[in-house]
């Protein structure tokens, strides 16, 4: 559903004057340095784009799914690595904080992302189970106000520059399936966290993935999301089911 007509109008055509001036002649420079510009992502954050999922009350546009997908095919309809360096903050990052954190959550992490100050990550994936959240192993024990966290995700975008992790792991071992998982919001630089190399692609240059490895990591039993533990594999549907919208408009627009 379209809000105001005459405001995503003028929205998707600002996004689209940028994609055709800045963003299409930055193409060739991005696949050579595998880097996109400070100065381009600063310009992403002045138009609002990393907040274009947010609600307004945290400082984001807070687009209806519709208009957010008019955004995107307009972004899309270059390369991909542009869409990349804000989607996982407006999509699968920040999203479950969205959707099923505290009003205390949500007003500390949210602004910030909005802004595009703080990029969010969503470790998901792992080595043995993909981005099958009901078979993850990588484990959080509760222990006293905190989670220790120990396990390894692959392929995180944007993890070699987010600055939190949206983060599944498995707060009951003794329950294999879904109801065993939790989700958390855990600060990258959180000491035991590691990563990998940053993963060599076959194009999407600009666009990064590598490991995240957490190694007996302490997590704010605070930022456990929603402080309900065993959420963690609703919460994550949830978030892949927005993340989806991005794909479908990705193919929309070409």
């Amino acid at each position: 559903m379209i809000k105001d007509p005459e405001i995503i109008k003028a929205l998707t055509e600002g996004v689209a004057n940028f994609v055709r001036k800045r963003l299409v002649p930055a193409e060739a420079e991005v696949s050579e340095t595998d880097e996109i510009p400070q100065d381009i992502i600063n310009e992403m954050k002045e138009l609002g784009l990393f907040g274009i999922s947010i609600p307004e009350e945290f400082g984001g546009l807070g687009l209806t799914m519709e208009e957010e997908v008019l955004v995107v095919i307009e972004l899309c309809k270059t390369s991909p690595a542009f869409r990349s360096v804000i989607g996982t903050t407006v999509g699968i990052g920040s999203q479950g904080i969205v959707i099923d954190g505290t009003p205390e959550q949500k007003a500390k992490y949210l602004p910030a992302m909005a802004a595009g100050d703080l990029i969010a990550s969503f470790a998901l994936t792992e080595p043995d189970s993909g981005s099958d959240a009901a078979s993850l192993r990588t484990s959080a024990i509760k222990d006293g106000d905190h989670y220790i966290v120990n396990g390894t995700k692959r392929y995180i975008t944007n993890a070699p520059h987010a600055g939190v992790f949206t983060l599944m792991a498995r707060t009951n071992p003794e329950v294999k399936g879904a109801a065993g998982v939790s989700a958390f919001i855990v600060d990258a630089k959180s000491p035991g966290i590691s990563l990998g190399k940053i993963d060599q692609k076959m194009g999407q240059k600009g666009s990064h993935t590598c490991d995240v490895i957490f190694e007996n990591v302490r997590v704010p039993a605070a930022n456990l999301i929603g402080h309900q533990e065993g959420r963690g594999f609703k919460t994550a549907m949830k978030v892949l089911d927005k993340g989806r919208i991005h794909i479908a408009a990705q193919h929309s627009s070409r």
